[in-house]
């Protein structure tokens, strides 16, 4: 094995592109779902939606479980041949694909039963296979490179992919299901296509990647009880996924109440699909800005500043008027340019927080991290979409009428005050956060001293 200097692990444009490829699909796909799934299934495939939302709520369980579960698996494998997490992107990359264009396939003919599982069961094979690939993938992040900043770059030209792919996924979907004769039959067709994408996406991306030598044939031994346990003992860790657990919550409350806010507090619901593409582009704009402030600041401080940008510029937003205004478009800009730091560090930063468990346990075990990880996202954005649907219900919300004022209170308190305070609060969890640039390179330093000194052992 060879020892390189701490200067060494930079990384070429051309690994940070191929790395960032793999989530152009992603993006694509995670957008249309969001967006236009449950409408398939009650538009396009005419399905009760009590019983689709019952079947989903199925795979969501299973959701909860299968992200740690698969990144202790790939913390586990090891390939000569094709890597340690490589493996699981160019194998799982066609099954994921066939498993998206049969999430937007329902044959005719289900009732009852047949209708929720076939639903409950396609959703939990896409999400399986979803995890299966993506877990591996965004693991790579800890390992390609071990530098404090190399990791912010790595991100921010990942997301820079992203973001738009995000967008075309929302806007492309739409207009695609518009040529069909028939919405089953576009929805059918956009299945195929994005299917092909993702795998296209996942496959060539691990092309491109080569992964460390001594990482890839690295195996934790830990079960995964005791792999779980370590990791909640990670205290900067927990520190991190606390303040991400509200901020991304807090987020997605914003999301999910924008079109209400629009709608019926500024009586703008034909700019909200503006509205929304010029805070996606905006956030997509300001990477790069977010980026080289990394590389003056520690992550922590820099995340703070973004986040409380972001959160006052929402907050702003419960004085607007109950009528159209142009001032919409620059809290959206605003916000923009803060909460795409939201895509940069947190992506970043559990990369090195994973060092600092590999000082105590001698293992590569970011697979079971970012496990974690997106069990989080997707616990906080689930409670924010119930959440909002019992705060609509809890002030007397009824659609497509204008809405009594306790109404439009609800909704401008927690489109943007409370959200905002909630992100307020959790900021001294960033700015104070444990881990900076100046003791983790003490970190990476006594790492290379075991390294060193296995070097070492093995050649005597």
């Amino acid at each position: 094995m060879s020892i390189a200097t701490l200067q060494e692990d930079k990384l070429s444009l051309k690994t940070k592109l191929f790395y960032g490829i793999g989530d152009v699909g992603n993006a694509i796909v995670n957008s249309s779902i969001q967006f236009f799934l449950l409408i398939y299934y009650t538009d396009g495939a005419l399905l009760p939606p009590a019983l689709v939302g019952s079947a989903l709520l199925l795979g969501k369980i299973w959701d909860a479980v299968n992200d740690p579960l698969l990144g202790w698996f790939s913390d586990r494998t090891t390939s000569k041949r094709f890597g340690k997490r490589r493996v699981f992107m160019i194998f799982g990359a066609i099954p994921l694909g066939i498993s998206i264009m049969l999430l937007w396939f329902v044959p005719r003919g289900l009732s009852g039963l047949g209708i929720f599982l076939w639903v409950a069961l396609t959703f939990i094979v896409f999400d399986t296979l979803w995890t299966f690939t993506n877990v591996p993938y965004y693991s790579l992040s800890s390992e390609l490179t071990e530098d404090y900043d190399e990791r912010s770059s790595l991100t921010s030209l990942r997301m820079t992919l992203a973001v738009p792919a995000y967008l075309v996924g929302a806007a492309l979907t739409p207009a695609i299901v518009g040529l069909f004769a028939s919405k089953y039959s576009g929805y059918g067709f956009i299945g195929v296509l994005y299917g092909v994408i993702a795998s296209a996406a996942l496959l060539i991306s691990a092309s491109g990647l080569r992964e460390k030598a001594d990482i890839a044939e690295n195996i934790s031994s830990l079960s995964v009880w005791k792999a779980l346990k370590h990791s909640f003992q990670n205290k900067p860790f927990v520190r991190l996924m606390v303040a991400y657990l509200v901020m991304n919550l807090s987020f997605a409350l914003i999301k999910t109440l924008m079109a209400y806010f629009l709608t019926y507090q500024l009586g703008m619901e034909k700019q909200v699909p503006l509205v929304m593409g010029l805070l996606l582009l905006v956030v997509a704009l300001s990477l790069f800005g977010w980026k080289k402030l990394s590389e003056k600041w520690d992550k922590g401080p820099a995340y703070a500043l973004g986040m409380a940008i972001g959160a006052l510029a929402v907050g702003s937003s419960f004085f607007l008027p109950h009528s159209s205004t142009p001032l919409i478009y620059a809290i959206a800009v605003v916000a923009g340019v803060g909460f795409a730091s939201n895509w940069v560090f947190p992506w970043s930063m559990i990369p090195d927080i994973v060092d600092f468990d590999r000082v105590e346990t001698g293992e590569y075990r970011s697979g079971m991290y970012f496990g974690i990880w997106g069990v989080i996202t997707k616990i906080s954005e689930a409670i924010a979409i119930a959440g909002s649907g019992w705060l609509l219900a809890l002030f007397g919300y009824i659609p497509n009428i204008e809405q009594s004022a306790d109404t439009l209170f609800g909704i401008r308190l927690f489109f943007g005050p409370l959200p905002a305070l909630f992100i307020l609060l959790v900021l001294p969890l960033l700015i104070w956060h444990p881990i900076n640039r100046k003791t983790h390179l003490s970190v990476r330093m006594r790492l290379r001293a075991k390294q060193v000194e296995e070097y070492q052992d093995a050649n005597a």
